[in-house]
């Protein structure tokens, strides 16, 4: 009688496949076909002024719409990490491409999204004629818009403040510009750009929701999305439709934070700038499957080969860098700032030009008082996020385990769209006769807030460990600690935070100063208020006065305050 065997445990793990393969495999594959699924709805023929299929109300309907707001996110995200990795990167390397790029950026910041929305719907019909797709890409667009900008300049302040030390040895090895890029630059932005890029995300489902359903133009269109979805279940006053709709947005948040977010948050754990190991790192079970399965490593050693010869390549074309120089100006430097100051001198003149033929100087003054209410909202709500949210965004950072408990919550928090709160709130608004112009503070923090929160735990666990271990052997604790300690140490992702912020709530003002639910319509005294009825109409001249004015509020707050604190950041609070 034959004796039967068992493979031993070391033949087990010799063996090509295990259930982890099995299941990246079912899951990748379940993962194509939903894309495919959802993907085919953006190819059906549309040619305006033809109506769209109105939106169902079917709670049925809910996975589809869900689905295809979910591509246009991760589409978006995909273009905003692209833009931020090559901007930013420019950015922070050339002296002289940064003193156009910094401006340029607070002036693509400042204008606002849900803004220009009139501008890029009809912009992208046109680039696609007959087809969906231009107003698939103009919902994109809004959302990469609304993206790019946090993480472009929290990429573009990481970069500026690599350590020093560090620096020096990229410089003294004499590593080509791509080596030092990858080896250096992206890794010590890492935990700060995923932490912005989950931000970011998070934000997007604001935008990407008003732009599935607009008014432009006296013109209403409509894409499938959850957005539309609940669009329609306010114009109905249907409320069982929007508890569906607030359900599906939560199931669907949990499930990308489960299956996209956590497993980057580990991954990136390992970029920690510090000489010792964290005690307790960050975890997930798909990050721990992925790295159980063989196939992913398999996958790797065959294209090593590949990426090799492609480092080879793009070594050889960036040789190294000179060091960054902090000389003074020299002649063609200021041959550039007449040119740079001739260009502003010819849009300013434009803009004269503009006031006095179309709208008029008294029309200038009113939307100039109604950016200083916008203004005081904004300024109201950074104080209170700042107050409230920097300390438990410190704590988070500071304990991994109470990242793990509170990251999900936080995380669902932020991305949960502001506006599918907006007609509970509307509906409380009117109940207890509260002010739309206290009210709209409330509104513009729902989705703004994040911002601070998310980049003071970002900055917090940026602090090396050794730091926060020697503050504590040293017996500083309370103000001494964050003085000494925290604030320096997070000093940096908080003005990133609180640039973001403000950028964020001066674009929600356009939703936020004007709310309605049904028949009933509440509206703040205010400038986002001014371009959302503007937009609604298509009242160009009263647009592009509206989104100008907001443009100089913002871009003005950043040349004042926030780059002298970015300043600051590079010069003394820098690891």
């Amino acid at each position: 009688m034959l004796k039967r065997t068992f493979p031993s445990p070391e033949a087990l793990r010799r063996f090509p496949f295990g259930l982890a393969d099995i299941a990246v495999i079912l899951g990748t594959l379940v993962l194509l076909a939903l894309i495919a699924r959802i993907g085919a709805g953006t190819l059906v023929s549309f040619q305006p002024p033809d109506v769209m299929p109105g939106i169902d109300l079917d709670p049925r309907n809910l996975p589809y719409y869900a689905g295809r707001s979910t591509l246009r996110m991760f589409i978006a995200l995909l273009c905003s990490t692209v833009f931020t990795l090559v901007y930013g990167y420019v950015a922070a390397n050339s002296r002289r491409a940064e003193r156009v790029m910094i401006p340029l950026l607070d002036i693509l910041q400042s204008v606002p999204v849900l803004g220009f929305l009139s501008i890029t719907v009809t912009g992208f019909i046109a680039l696609f004629p007959g087809s969906l797709l231009g107003l698939e890409a103009a919902s994109i667009f809004a959302t990469f818009t609304s993206q790019v900008w946090n993480m472009t300049f929290s990429f573009y302040q990481s970069l500026r403040t690599v350590p020093k030390e560090l620096d020096e040895a990229m410089t003294l090895y004499r590593l080509s510009r791509w080596q030092r890029f990858t080896k250096l630059e992206v890794p010590s932005a890492m935990i700060g750009l995923v932490w912005n890029a989950m931000m970011s995300f998070g934000g997007g489902w604001f935008f990407v929701a008003a732009s599935e359903a607009i008014s432009v133009l006296n013109q209403n269109y409509t894409l499938p999305g959850i957005g539309s979805y609940v669009a329609a279940a306010i114009a109905k006053e249907d409320l069982p439709s929007l508890g569906w709709a607030l359900l599906t947005i939560a199931v669907v948040i949990l499930l990308v934070d489960q299956m996209f977010w956590r497993p980057l948050i580990a991954w990136s754990d390992k970029f920690r700038l510090e000489q010792s190991a964290s005690a307790d790192t960050p975890q997930s079970w798909v990050y721990d499957l992925l790295q159980t399965a063989r196939i992913p490593r398999l996958l790797g050693k065959a294209l090593t080969p590949i990426q090799d010869r492609i480092n080879r390549l793009l070594s050889a074309l960036t040789p190294p860098s000179p060091p960054r120089s902090d000389a003074p100006e020299q002649p063609n430097d200021r041959l550039y700032s007449l040119i740079l100051l001739f260009v502003v001198g010819a849009l300013v003149v434009t803009a004269i030009h503009f006031i006095l033929t179309t709208v008029g100087i008294n029309e200038v003054v009113t939307t100039f008082g109604l950016g200083l209410l916008t203004l005081l909202r904004v300024t109201v709500l950074l104080i209170f996020a700042t107050l409230i949210w920097t300390p438990i965004g410190v704590a988070i950072g500071f304990n991994p385990k109470l990242a793990r408990l509170l990251q999900p919550v936080v995380q669902f928090l932020a991305s949960f769209p502001a506006n599918f709160i907006f007609p509970f709130a509307t509906l409380f608004f009117i109940h207890t006769h509260i002010s739309i112009n206290w009210g709209s503070i409330l509104l513009m923090s729902l989705g703004s807030q994040w911002y601070i929160l998310f980049n003071s735990i970002a900055g917090a666990q940026g602090i090396p460990t050794d730091l926060r271990e020697m503050s504590m052997d040293v017996g500083l604790q309370g103000w001494q600690r964050w003085r000494r300690l925290i604030i320096p140490g997070i000093f940096s992702a908080w003005v990133t935070g609180g640039v973001t912020a403000s950028g964020g709530a001066w674009n929600a003002s356009i939703v936020s100063e004007i709310v309605s639910w049904g028949q009933s319509t509440l509206i703040a005294t205010g400038l986002g208020a001014y371009i959302a009825q503007a937009t609604a109409v298509g009242d160009w001249p009263r647009i592009t006065l509206g989104i100008g004015m907001m443009s100089l509020f913002v871009v003005g707050i950043n040349r004042l305050l926030w780059r002298r604190l970015y300043r600051l950041a590079e010069t003394k609070y820098h690891l």
